[in-house]
């Protein structure tokens, strides 16, 4: 079932600084994960699996790129790790790009913090405020977004309005 997520993403110069802020407002810390995103070749939308040691699911979504916040449905199928999703979605869509990272991920209520290191990229904080049932509504999401993007003294210069799959260049396949 789709869902709607708002989400920030920013570079971040301070990461140590953002994960104090996180845990002074007793934000629940699930882990550090290495996660190796596969971005696949499709007409519509983005298609990534995520493989990792908390998070393992194939994601297909639709978000315009801007810099500020940015609004996306979302369909989520957890997929099993080692299984032989990747050799089918490989061979029949091709491998777009590929996306290593090493992510900490952190919740207050329904709002998703990452802290990410992203190979060849640098360090990221995503900003995702979800509504998994329609309940909490897109204003309200925005303006979760804005709040712990002010909290987190994100500037206008740091936001970035594309997929990490958009940085890294076509060889990194």
């Amino acid at each position: 079932m789709p869902h709607l997520n708002v989400e920030i993403k920013a570079r971040c110069s301070q990461p140590e600084k953002i994960r104090q802020l996180l845990e002074s407002r007793n934000a629940r810390f699930v882990g550090l994960d290495h996660q190796v995103d596969t971005y696949f070749k499709v007409p519509n939308g983005r298609l990534k699996l995520r493989e990792g040691n908390i998070e393992n699911n194939l994601i297909h979504y639709h978000r315009n790129n801007q810099a500020g916040p940015k609004q996306s449905t979302v369909t989520l199928y957890q997929s099993q790790p080692n299984s032989s999703l990747k050799t089918a979605l490989t061979a029949a869509l091709g491998v777009l790009t590929v996306v290593d990272k090493k992510r900490s991920i952190f919740f207050i209520e329904n709002v998703k913090f990452h802290i990410d290191e992203v190979a060849g990229l640098g360090s990221f904080i995503e900003i995702e405020a979800i509504d998994l049932d329609g309940s909490i509504g897109l204003a309200k999401l925005e303006e979760q977004c804005r709040f712990y993007q002010q909290l987190f003294s994100v500037k206008a210069g740091d936001l970035v309005e594309v997929s990490y799959s958009d940085l890294l260049p076509d060889w990194q396949v």
